[in-house]
């Protein structure tokens, strides 16, 4: 089992968060996923998955890894995501 914390960018809100934590758990392989909004960083437990998977998943949420360059698509998509999860924490 790993455990990492990975930090990433557009971290804005708890819907954030809970948007992430949603799709990260869903991960075959993935045990465990806090997210810490104050610091924009994952905790993320895991054993039968490649990492590349997990940033994979952020990437397409709009959450890059914060090594990566974070383009206007990607707000955009983090905004989207940000609105699904605050609408699923009602």
């Amino acid at each position: 089992m790993k455990t990492e914390i990975i930090k990433v960018a557009n971290l804005k809100c708890n819907g954030c968060a809970s948007t992430i934590k949603k799709e990260l758990s869903a991960i075959d392989g993935v045990s465990q996923t806090e997210v810490d909004i104050d610091n924009d960083t994952i905790q993320i437990a895991y054993d039968t998955i490649d990492r590349q998977v997990i940033i994979d998943r952020l990437l397409q949420l709009g959450y890059p890894e914060a090594t990566e360059k974070n383009g206007l698509l990607l707000q955009l998509k983090s905004y989207g995501s940000c609105m699904i999860g605050r609408i699923n924490n009602l």
